[in-house]
């Protein structure tokens, strides 16, 4: 049995409360980015299209790529409730390359995109912040 920083023989804590938060927050914006792609596939009219935005590429692109990272963020998130550290590497990993993704396509839904930009922030936030018994 290993000793933790609690003092109590064996115990292995579930997540502090910002691993959790940023596991629920990954859960719950992958479920929507993933309708967002599916929303931007099959309806992209939704959208509102700028003519002279500097990234300029396709809706439907743009879809797939929300469709795969909100999958991607999901299975992190899940993998987030048990403490592990390949999943706040690939959670601060994914979470940033989903600011960027969401940056992107700020012409197209911007107010949802800086939505999602401040929580993936966030979560980029909590998972470094935090200090867990296998961390030094």
């Amino acid at each position: 049995m290993t000793t933790t920083q609690t003092g109590r023989e064996g115990y292995h804590p579930f997540a502090s409360g910002l691993v959790v938060f940023a596991s629920v927050m990954l859960i719950v914006f992958g479920i929507l980015d993933f309708f967002r792609g599916l929303m931007a596939i099959a309806r992209n009219e939704v959208f509102v299209s700028t003519p002279n935005y500097m990234f300029k590429f396709d809706l439907t692109a743009w879809g797939w790529l929300h469709l795969v990272f909100g999958l991607l963020a999901v299975a992190v998130g899940l993998g987030l409730m048990k403490p592990s550290r390949w999943a706040r590497i690939g959670g601060v990993v994914l979470a940033g390359i989903l600011v960027i993704v969401n940056f992107l396509s700020l012409p197209y839904y911007p107010l949802w995109s800086l939505v999602a930009i401040a929580m993936y922030s966030a979560v980029i936030w909590a998972l470094c912040v935090v200090r867990t018994p296998d961390t030094p």
